[in-house]
């Protein structure tokens, strides 16, 4: 009950703040509300905030921004994973809230240190020979720039004081608010906002245990040693726990400062290109991808590498989800739109009472204003809505594993946009999807499948004679009429006992088999 009465009264809370900025019931949405609803916007309205400093008139997203900016972390975050969903607030509001930046004041030098003193259990002193003033400072940690005691220029990211249980409070508000939303409607039940919120207090717990940060740092950086292009800062362990975390300092370049990549000879349209295939190598090679590759964790390192900081959130995809998201892009890059239907009927995004033909012929109408057009040519918006149309007409649900996949995607596209406005999407992600279509479903991965399927085979064969027993025992109970059993049914047991045999050379020729695809993949590794 006392939780249930606070979750109200933050809810109250943000409704009163999001009422100054006219964000709760905007007036451009009024006139679509039942009455009640329209007297109560009216009401709420009086003395909201709906222009800028220089007397600008405000969009509802821009007003909603507003509101969130001044608001605690969770709503941040709500408002940066909104922008994702153009299905349910539209493009403009969608567009206005990807702006929205994730820039608090920063807390006192003081506090820092008390934090990672506390975290390493020694002054400060004895950690680091210098640590600055906070150089940047967001709604989960701040940053500082220091220099170890060998040397080594680091940046230490350290946790808002007292932020855990703040968060935990808001996103407990946000489930219960997303509940009653659940409720209302059927279209608020296709979008799932109780998965949605699910989806997103995930994340932001991964955020707040900078350990987990340290790991993803980590472990992307093995993903993408291959590749010369890309830079992924140091870890420094001994001088990383839950709430601190210490990674190689690097001088770089944002992507977005024109003028100094120009004066570093940057070749915009391949930077462009390097970030469409650097996001789509980790999705869908990989399953493990960076999801805020926003234009301020992206930048140029004075070799000209693509360097990606700030790990906090991460996306990951199982091996069925990366090949049926590789599938489908394929499916529109070759125009097979049929095909690309079935890949999300067997999926399950579609229900399977709904026609594939008519789904397919949906994607048609999608895809095909795209081809050969660059990026400036593309009105993504159009695009994104006659997309939502056709997964709303066929009752396709929210996929939550897709969520952070998606937000990437959408920043990703205009990132490169910026760089270079000309870009083809879809013949810079040609290659990648290709490679993963032959990691997918090519030779080697059906070699190793049969191995898979080899080895359960093998696991099975030492119980066979046990379950011919079984068998043996029932038709000896059946002969003895100790059971009253039809004639069809004595029949299916003949046959039964008779598979027996069969069953047992099965499992000795997979066993073969494994053996022959063992040594295939072994002869396919040296190639």
């Amino acid at each position: 009950m006392f939780d249930a009465l606070a979750d109200y009264r933050r809810l109250i809370g943000a409704g009163a703040r999001l009422t100054r900025h006219d964000a709760l019931i905007p007036v451009e949405f009024a006139q679509h509300l039942p009455a009640p609803a329209r007297w109560v916007g009216a009401a709420t309205r009086i003395g909201a905030r709906r222009r800028d400093g220089d007397g600008r008139p405000l969009r509802p997203g821009e007003r909603l921004a507003a509101a969130f900016e001044g608001m605690s972390p969770a709503y941040v975050k709500l408002g940066q994973f909104m922008a994702t969903r153009p299905d349910i607030i539209g493009f403009d509001m969608a567009r206005d809230l990807g702006r929205l930046q994730d820039r608090m004041p920063p807390f006192s030098r003081d506090e820092a240190i008390r934090e990672i003193e506390r975290a390493f259990g020694r002054p400060l002193d004895d950690i680091f020979d210098d640590f600055s003033e906070p150089i940047a400072a967001a709604s989960i940690a701040q940053v500082h720039r220091a220099r170890t005691k060998d040397g080594r220029d680091v940046a230490v990211k350290v946790l808002r004081p007292r932020i855990e249980p703040q968060v935990a409070a808001e996103f407990r508000a946000f489930e219960r608010a997303a509940r009653h939303i659940e409720t209302m409607t059927r279209e608020t039940r296709r979008m799932e906002p109780v998965r949605f919120i699910e989806t997103l207090k995930a994340a932001a717990a991964l955020e707040l245990d900078l350990r987990m940060e340290a790991a993803a740092a980590s472990a992307l950086k093995d993903d993408l040693k291959d590749n010369p292009a890309v830079r992924i800062p140091e870890i420094v362990w001994p001088l990383t726990a839950r709430r601190v975390l210490t990674l190689e300092w690097i001088d770089a370049t944002p992507v977005n400062d024109d003028a100094s990549l120009d004066a570093k000879g940057v070749d915009r349209s391949r930077l462009a290109r390097t970030i469409i295939e650097t996001f789509l190598t980790q999705a869908l090679m990989k399953g493990f991808f960076h999801a805020d590759m926003h234009q301020g964790n992206l930048m140029i390192d004075e070799r000209g590498r693509l360097a990606l900081v700030d790990f906090g959130i991460m996306g990951r995809l199982n091996e069925a989800t990366r090949r049926t998201f590789a599938e489908i892009i394929h499916g529109f890059i070759t125009r097979d739109y049929r095909r690309t239907a079935k890949v999300h009927f067997d999926a399950g995004y579609v229900p399977k009472d709904q026609s594939i033909d008519a789904f397919a012929q949906g994607l048609r109408a999608v895809g095909e204003p795209l081809f050969g057009l660059s990026a400036d040519k593309v009105d993504m918006s159009r695009v994104l809505q006659q997309l939502f149309d056709v997964t709303a007409l066929f009752d396709m649900h929210l996929r939550p594993e897709l969520v952070l996949l998606q937000r990437t995607m959408v920043t990703v596209e205009g990132v490169a946009r910026g760089l270079d406005p000309q870009i083809n999407m879809w013949e810079a992600a040609t290659p990648i999807v290709r490679m993963a279509i032959a990691e997918a479903i090519g030779p080697r991965r059906q070699i190793e499948r049969l191995r898979d399927a080899t080895q359960k085979a093998l696991d099975i064969a030492p119980h066979l004679p046990r379950y011919v027993e079984i068998i043996a025992a029932a038709g000896e109970q059946v002969s003895a009429d100790r059971l009253a059993l039809s004639r069809q049914a004595n029949d299916d047991l003949a046959k039964a006992l008779s598979q027996q045999g069969k069953l047992t050379r099965a499992a000795l020729w997979f066993a073969g088999l494994g053996a022959i695809a063992l040594a295939a993949v072994m002869l396919v590794d040296k190639i």
